[in-house]
């Protein structure tokens, strides 16, 4: 998903006003420059070639300087070996890692290997296209921070919140967004004692129940529990996946509506749009196996319900202290009308056939102009972050420095 989203972001950059530089993090976590932009037509063969490498030992990895833009100095170095080799094959026979291999310059001691280094690799803006945990967790958002580079998208806060489920809901909540009667239930509490868990579950809460993974996408580990005798199945499923499970009253019969949220501190939505599955509900199979499945953009509501649904997604964004882009997740009634915020998505599916891009295009902003946008939403967000002073000059114990 990561490379489908990043080969639409380099195919459809304006090359007039940007040059990418394509940045590969591997499955081992090595940091490189790909050496081809990641292609559309070849999103699935990358993955496999990558995998081919790795195996093999063919890639080098190359060491990637972060520069602050406009200064000069190198703020943060991520150096690997070569791709092909773990950290405990670089170790040698003394066992130290390859940071007690490092000399007076704080450079790799494989340099000598002939890995090709880019020094002072000047980046204006990063876009972090990377699904998932460590990528939309709030966790590369730091790294970022760190290095005082500019980016796309939500800060750390937001895509923490945005991840766990159980801590956005608190968030919603507190902000009196209408959302689900739900129970977060710790992993260590379910294995501890499954008897009582259950017995509590099934009194609080009514069936048919989603039990959920507070934080994971792409409704990976997510279970339907039409019964308490289904329930501790779809516990021990989640349970895999998070310390944490969320255990959420379902809507049924119900329609899964969506809006795109673009800006920082003014964000606006676009029209909703539906999502219609042709499973029992919009699980892993139905969002990337079933073909089946089908949208609607705009979504068939009348204009109360678009306004309704517009209006929170922004509620939603704002609850969280969204940044640059968000997809706002709801559940509306089939019977009664009822609408339910169910999740926000900090970091959604960003191809030119993604929900984003379909609802903004429907909204009159094509995909070229959203990725303008979002690049000068994350320059100006950064720009603000400069004037914010982190330290007193003079404190005691203040190490800190203005930037």
């Amino acid at each position: 998903m990561s490379l489908a989203s990043a080969a639409s972001i380099f195919a459809n950059l304006d090359r007039e006003r940007y040059e990418p530089v394509p940045l590969r993090i591997g499955r081992d976590g090595r940091w490189s420059l790909a050496e081809r932009p990641p292609l559309l037509e070849s999103a699935a063969e990358t993955i496999e070639q990558a995998r081919l490498d790795q195996t093999r030992g063919h890639r080098a990895a190359r060491e990637v300087h972060f520069v602050a833009h406009p200064g000069d100095e190198t703020l943060l170095t991520i150096a690997r070996g070569e791709t092909g080799r773990s950290g405990d094959e670089h170790r040698g026979e003394t066992g130290r890692s390859g940071d007690e291999h490092r000399g007076e310059t704080g450079r790799s001691g494989d340099e000598h290997r002939g890995d090709a280094i880019v020094n002072g690799l000047g980046l204006d803006v990063i876009f972090p296209i990377v699904h998932g945990p460590y990528g939309e967790d709030g966790t590369l958002q730091g790294l970022l921070e760190l290095a005082n580079v500019p980016y796309v998208g939500s800060g750390v806060l937001a895509a923490a919140a945005g991840m766990d489920k159980a801590v956005m809901k608190e968030l919603f909540a507190a902000r009196g967004l209408p959302i689900v009667r739900h129970e977060v239930v710790l992993r260590r509490t379910w294995r501890a004692d499954r008897a009582d868990t259950t017995t509590r579950l099934a009194t609080a809460l009514r069936f048919p129940l989603f039990v959920k993974p507070a934080n994971l996408g792409s409704s990976v580990g997510i279970s339907r529990a039409a019964d308490a005798d289904a329930l501790p199945a779809a516990l021990d499923v989640a349970a895999e996946f998070d310390r944490k499970i969320v255990v959420e009253e379902a809507v049924t019969p119900c329609r899964e509506i969506e809006c795109a949220v673009l800006g920082n501190d003014d964000p606006e939505a676009s029209v909703p749009g539906e999502v219609i599955t042709s499973r029992e509900f919009y699980d892993y199979e139905a969002k990337y196996l079933d073909d089946r499945s089908t949208t609607t953009v705009p979504a068939s509501l009348d204009p109360d319900q678009t306004a309704m649904v517009r209006r929170m997604a922004v509620d939603a964004f704002r609850a969280i202290d969204g940044a640059g882009m968000a997809r706002v997740d709801f559940l509306l009634g089939r019977d009664d009308g009822r609408l339910f915020l169910n999740e926000i998505n900090t970091h959604p599916g960003f191809t030119t056939i993604s929900m984003f891009a379909k609802m903004w295009q429907a909204s009159g902003v094509e995909y070229g102009i959203v990725l303008d946008r979002l690049i000068a939403l994350a320059l100006e967000r950064h720009a603000d972050k400069q004037q914010t002073r982190t330290s007193v000059p003079g404190a005691i114990g203040g190490a800190g420095s203005d930037r």
